[in-house]
């Protein structure tokens, strides 16, 4: 259910020039019914809920002129607690510390503004009941790791507070320690690398420019991120005399930290943006003339980035287990990939399953 957002206006003052846009949210809101505190309104902000003179500004930060009119989307009160929601799930494995779900496309994992109701949690609170870990606070129940909502693939939930501070100690540090542990995703990107496998060891932090974003920047946080080509993929003939590019490939990536959009920023940052990322490979559309037709139509099918988790080791909190769990490309990636390799042009390591 989408709630629909009561606008509110306000008016900069003479004295309110040069400042900062939520310092000038925050002062008008201060005795105002809806008593909003400078740290909701920030979040409003980057959630892109406020407009100034007919554009909307993400950046708290932003420094306002006298007269200037503010348009503000306040969301309606939310319950203190997300509600059980009836959604399916696509449980993969379950018992009385841990729950793994194959998570599927236009997902949330959990409510923030402009997505209060329809996420993982709202799920996992109808499937699990008051069994789930409340490390994460009341809005994260469980929830120890998070895909974006697009992201397919796997997503492991603790059901109680000592298997989740087990868990998050084993995401926290991504197999550096030398105990099991392993994050694989599948990647359709634009281009191939020309080395079969790499490694990517650039500092993640916010887009100052867009705050809905990240980008590879200095003082950001340590990322890295392996990658291995499994296919290569060819577009159309090239002319007389030119050499074949790939148009496309496919990758495996391993996490070595967990950032937020770390692959996506990363492969974006060495030339290879994943397909139907318009969030990061926007420059890229152009290229969907070079794929072949098949793939032209399942890429505008896709409607959004080709990234799937697609393998998940951890050690059981509970008796020491190493477990390893698979999921293979969603229907609709896989589609994507099948309209690529129609017209392969060489592959590496081939896929767990190929002939």
């Amino acid at each position: 259910m989408t709630l629909t957002p009561t606008p509110t206006l306000v008016h900069v003052e003479a004295d309110e020039t040069g400042q900062r846009l939520d310092r000038v949210l925050a002062r008008h809101f201060a005795d105002h019914p809806a008593a909003l505190s400078r740290s909701r309104l920030k979040a409003l902000i980057e959630a892109g809920a406020v407009v100034l003179d007919g554009k909307t500004i993400r950046d708290p930060s932003h420094r306002v002129n006298s007269g200037a009119a503010i348009a503000i989307e306040i969301p309606p009160p939310q319950p203190a607690k997300p509600a059980a929601e009836p959604i399916p799930l696509n449980v993969v494995y379950e018992d009385d510390d841990i729950v793994v779900i194959n998570k599927p496309r236009n997902l949330v994992v959990h409510p923030a503004a402009g997505n209060w109701t329809g996420t993982l949690v709202n799920a996992l609170i109808a499937h699990c009941g008051d069994s789930l870990s409340g490390i994460g606070g009341e809005r994260r129940p469980g929830i120890v790791h998070r895909l974006d909502k697009d992201t397919t693939g796997l997503l492991v939930v603790a059901k109680n507070d000592r298997a989740h501070r087990a868990l998050a100690a084993q995401f926290a540090g991504h197999g550096r320690s030398g105990e099991p542990f392993e994050r694989g995703y599948l990647a359709l990107v634009w281009g191939a690398p020309g080395r079969p496998h790499g490694t990517i060891d650039r500092p993640i932090d916010r887009d100052p420019r867009a705050r809905d974003r990240m980008a590879v920047r200095e003082g950001g946080r340590e990322a890295v991120t392996h990658w291995q080509v499994l296919e290569r993929y060819s577009g159309k003939p090239a002319k007389a005399g030119k050499r074949e590019e790939p148009v496309a490939s496919l990758l495996a990536c391993r996490l070595e930290t967990g950032r937020t959009h770390q692959i996506r920023v990363h492969l974006a940052s060495i030339g290879h943006p994943l397909l139907g990322d318009e969030t990061y490979g926007a420059g890229f559309r152009t290229k969907t003339v070079l794929l072949p037709p098949d793939a032209q139509s399942a890429l505008a099918a896709l409607g959004r980035q080709a990234l799937h988790a697609h393998i998940l080791t951890v050690k059981h909190p509970s008796n020491g287990e190493i477990m390893q769990f698979r999921s293979e490309l969603p229907r609709d990636l896989a589609r994507l990939r099948d309209a690529l390799a129609g017209s392969r042009a060489g592959t590496g390591v081939k896929r767990s399953g190929d002939k």
